[in-house]
């Protein structure tokens, strides 16, 4: 992987966040993906959200597979823990990384192909057991690292650039998320910074499975006439549901929002989330509502973006699998090897 460092210069009078960061703090190496990707500016929003949140970067463990999306990690938080799996596998090695320490933020990375495919089963197990972690998928229908063939979420009846028409019907990845169980899901779009680094920012404070769901055109090879993933189609065709601003605990609650179009979600660690509804009558809390509401605009050729749903008091596998406080690698030579006894309890228990 291609590695270019970031000059080391800082404006005078560079603005800090609480915990007395830059943004540069949050930043990693020069991209070297293609000018105009949409992919950078997720890598922007998940700096801004680090950054607004007073997230310590070392803090982070920050996972992903193969493909375009999963260099991204590379770009943002150099300063965290890092981990590029193999195709598709990410959400395992994030599963048992998170297992053997759950003081990290763990921050899975993948892109359409990486997990609407081969890693399709992965990605279903992460979402139906409740890992506690943020999930992005950089959605652009295509596979741009072997010259833009369609992916798995590409839609049907979308074109590739060369005219050729996509006959296979789309996995939406969101739809499984909700299906399967993930506690707080949304969709966004990597033009639109207002509305994704909010959502990042509330899926990083969410305890339990975080899904988003991110269109972010190719624009090599798939953002033209024809198709559905390019920068002109997703403006036109975006139907937001909401807008969302996250408060933290220690910061006052505003209430200067037009009464009438709010909603207030407390998440379990006090964290609030401020909904500003522009569709009428959404419910984000309604599972079924939710999934109901994204089949009946994709009918319309509609693509639904914002936070589709919450689960304010999600638990995650920590608490289904009732595991240890302490990182694994700090527990003493007694804890971890209990002895004769506790084995052979542990084997009858199974029998």
């Amino acid at each position: 992987m291609t590695y270019l460092p970031k000059p080391a210069l800082l404006r005078a009078k560079q603005p800090r966040n609480a915990i007395g960061h830059t943004r540069r703090d949050y930043e990693g190496a020069v991209s070297t993906l293609c000018a105009g990707c949409g992919h950078d500016s997720i890598s922007a929003a998940i700096v801004q959200a680090c950054f607004d949140l007073d997230i310590e970067p070392h803090r982070v463990a920050k996972l992903s597979g193969i493909g375009c999306s999963s260099k991204t990690p590379d770009y943002f938080l150099g300063n965290s823990h890092g981990f590029n799996s193999v195709h598709g596998r990410m959400p395992s090695v994030l599963t048992g990384a998170a297992l053997a320490n759950r003081s990290l933020l763990y921050l899975g990375v993948s892109g359409d192909g990486d997990s609407a495919s081969i890693g399709l089963g992965q990605f279903a197990h992460a979402m139906r057991r409740g890992v506690n972690m943020t999930y992005l998928v950089e959605n652009n229908g295509v596979y741009g690292l072997t010259k833009g063939q369609f992916s798995a979420t590409a839609d049907k009846g979308s074109a590739n650039r060369r005219g050729v028409v996509n006959a296979d019907n789309p996995i939406d990845l969101v739809a499984l998320a909700l299906q399967l169980g993930a506690s707080y899901v949304g969709r966004s779009f990597s033009g639109d910074k207002e509305q994704l680094v909010p959502l990042i920012k509330g899926a990083l404070r969410h305890r339990g499975a975080a899904f988003i769901d991110i269109i972010s055109p190719c624009v090599t090879f798939n953002n033209h006439t024809g198709s559905t993933r390019s920068y002109d189609f997703v403006r036109e065709h975006n139907e937001a549901v909401n807008r969302i601003e996250v408060m933290l605990p220690h910061a006052p609650i505003e209430t200067s929002y037009p009464p009438g179009g709010l909603r207030r979600v407390v998440q379990h660690d006090g964290s609030v989330l401020l909904l500003r509804k522009l569709g009428v009558d959404y419910d984000p809390t309604d599972r079924i509502a939710a999934m109901n509401y994204l089949q009946e605009r994709h009918a319309l050729g509609e693509i639904v973006t914002g936070l589709l749903y919450v689960d304010p008091g999600a638990d995650e596998l920590h608490a289904h699998l009732n595991t240890i406080e302490r990182p694994l690698n700090q527990l003493g030579e007694a804890e971890l090897c209990p002895g004769t006894q506790a084995l052979q309890a542990i084997n009858q228990s199974l029998r």
